[in-house]
């Protein structure tokens, strides 16, 4: 069982539901630590005080805010679970919206919210039943961590789940990484839909979404280990250039197909390029020069000294 990160209440309306929070998702991935290359001696990072210059431990640390370089001021964890905020101790439901209106990119990690107690058992579930008969999401504020935060409650297999969100201010804007303008044909749009026809999966399961690197790093900690010559990496070619996007959308569809190993499958032809009717010359019209008259713009005059 995961352990509590956060204890206190969802606030919808006049309806508390209290709540512990878990985290929902779980890193896998291989750690390393920092070694001395001469004796394999663990190099570690160590906490030490400036003005004492020794090594002071994790019950004489405490937070603090510079004021100036020689003035700071002590906060403690007491006082940041006591901040004048309905949301220190309560995710405060402000609005329920459409999931498909807000911006994935805003949306972050992920935590379960278990009702706490049987007196949350009701409410908890009123909230997971009424959000999944809308449709929708609610959108609340929480104050974790020294720092009030957005956030997005939905449901998942009949638990909440509470997504992070980034506040509007927090997301730059992308126009300057724009491309130049190009023009792309009908043909080459429907092309790379035809090829993400061939691409489309009913749900993100197979080999394709494993962990591979993770393995690779463990075939190599094994390898080592036993003193084996290491996993030889895989040839990689280097991304040619495409000249002709048509040509490279029929052979990555077909490559789809194959890596799919779906003989009988049915494959999507690629549209053929519209020829363009040759334009007829049209003979040139005689006109007569016309005059044109400008009018010059009356300057500022200069300022008298």
């Amino acid at each position: 069982m995961p352990r509590t990160i956060w204890s206190g209440a969802i606030s919808f309306g006049l309806v508390t539901v209290p709540i512990n929070v878990v985290s929902a998702t779980e890193d896998h991935s291989i750690r390393f630590h920092q070694y001395h290359l001469a004796d394999q001696g663990r190099v570690r990072y160590r906490k030490v005080c400036e003005l004492e210059d020794r090594e002071v431990s994790q019950e004489e640390i405490g937070k603090g805010y510079e004021l100036t370089k020689t003035q700071v001021v002590p906060i403690t964890d007491e006082d940041l679970s006591n901040l004048p905020l309905p949301t220190a101790k309560a995710i405060e439901i402000d609005a329920f919206v459409p999931l498909e209106s807000v911006d994935p990119i805003r949306i972050g990690e992920g935590y379960y919210l278990q009702p706490a107690g049987q007196v949350a058992a009701k409410p908890y579930k009123l909230l997971v039943q009424a959000l999944g008969r809308s449709a929708k999401v609610a959108v609340a504020k929480y104050a974790w961590s020294g720092r009030e935060r957005l956030g997005l409650l939905r449901v998942r297999e009949d638990v909440l789940v509470l997504h992070a969100m980034r506040w509007p201010d927090e997301i730059r804007d992308p126009t300057e990484l724009l491309p130049p303008p190009v023009e792309v044909s009908d043909e080459e749009i429907e092309g790379a839909l035809a090829l993400m026809d061939t691409m489309t999966r009913d749900e993100l399961e197979g080999e394709e979404f494993q962990d591979r690197y993770t393995e690779a790093i463990a075939q190599i900690i094994e390898a080592k280990r036993e003193e084996r010559p290491l996993p030889e990496a895989p040839e990689t070619e280097e991304p040619a250039q495409v000249l002709d996007l048509m040509a490279a959308l029929n052979a990555s569809v077909q490559q789809a197909k194959a890596s799919r190993d779906e003989g009988d499958a049915e494959v999507h032809e690629l549209p053929k390029p519209k020829k363009k009717a040759a334009a007829k010359k049209q003979p040139a019209k005689k006109t007569a020069a016309k005059k044109t008259t400008t009018k010059k713009s009356a300057g500022r005059r200069p300022r008298s000294a």
